[in-house]
């Protein structure tokens, strides 16, 4: 099973009940597919980057959620067919374990470590290599 995200901004003129019903219609559609409902997150009215259908706010709402491809496609078709709906998206999400991830990231900075010294330490031996020039002169 994949690990999906989908996001999707709701019209702030749904009254708090309409737009549960929408959030649990959502969810159920998951459900019906055979797909497991990871968490709801719902962020609220947010102000919005830049004017959707004239709207200057939104209802955030993400779905966190593990299925089968056809899942998105269907929620999708929901969205475009739903016209409280503004905006969606959904993205998969990686489900490459972390441990191998902190692995990569700890491989790599412990190579810059190697490249800092072994560039500190040609930079050493170059200036033991260059002559020591005295200063010849007064003394202030």
């Amino acid at each position: 099973m994949r690990h999906y995200e989908t996001a999707f901004l709701i019209t702030p003129k749904l009254e708090e009940e309409e737009t549960e019903k929408l959030i649990q219609k959502m969810a159920d559609i998951v459900a019906e597919k055979k797909g497991k409902m990871v968490k709801i997150d719902k962020w609220g009215k947010k102000k919005l980057a830049y004017p959707v259908e004239k709207q200057n706010e939104a209802f955030y709402v993400f779905l966190h959620y593990e299925g089968e491809p056809d899942i998105p496609s269907e929620l999708e078709r929901t969205f475009r067919q739903t016209e409280p709906v503004l905006r969606y998206l959904t993205l998969r999400k990686e489900t490459q374990p972390v441990s191998k991830k902190k692995r990569k990231v700890k491989r790599k900075k412990a190579e810059e470590r190697d490249e800092d010294k072994e560039r500190k330490e040609r930079f050493k031996e170059k200036d033991e290599a260059a002559p020591d020039y005295e200063e010849s002169g007064e003394e202030d």
